[in-house]
């Protein structure tokens, strides 16, 4: 799902957030909470069954939930978020400078840059 047919889900995302559609179909791409912490992660919707939602997050993880805990997807350049820097396991805040399909580049708040992937990123 990474490359061009993420980029195009993104934008079809991008669109849903403009209109205040909610995300509903397997394969939208989402942000949710995962384990329901306070930080938002970006994912896949894998699949629906009534209200409950399976969602294989960026990172590898994988979770159902109820489909009033996501929202659409609406990273893009300029937005604040919180990488984990190089893998490491802290958490640090950045702007993101790009973004390409699972690919994101940040511009850390102490300076450092970094392109790494989505699923080392979240949001509030």
């Amino acid at each position: 799902m990474r490359g061009v047919s993420r980029l195009a889900c993104a934008a079809g995302m991008m669109a849903a957030v403009a209109t205040g559609a909610a995300a509903q179909t397997t394969g939208d791409w989402v942000l949710a909470r995962y384990k329901g912490g306070a930080y938002w992660y970006p994912g896949i919707i894998q699949g629906l069954s009534g209200d409950r939602v399976t969602v294989a997050y960026d990172d590898g993880d994988r979770e159902t939930l109820s489909l009033a805990a996501l929202r659409p997807y609406d990273w893009a350049i300029g937005r604040k978020v919180e990488c984990n820097f190089k893998g490491a396991g802290r958490w640090y805040p950045g702007t993101i400078a790009s973004l390409a399909g699972g690919s994101i580049g940040i511009d850390y708040d102490d300076g450092d840059k970094e392109r790494t992937n989505t699923g080392r990123c979240r949001s509030r």
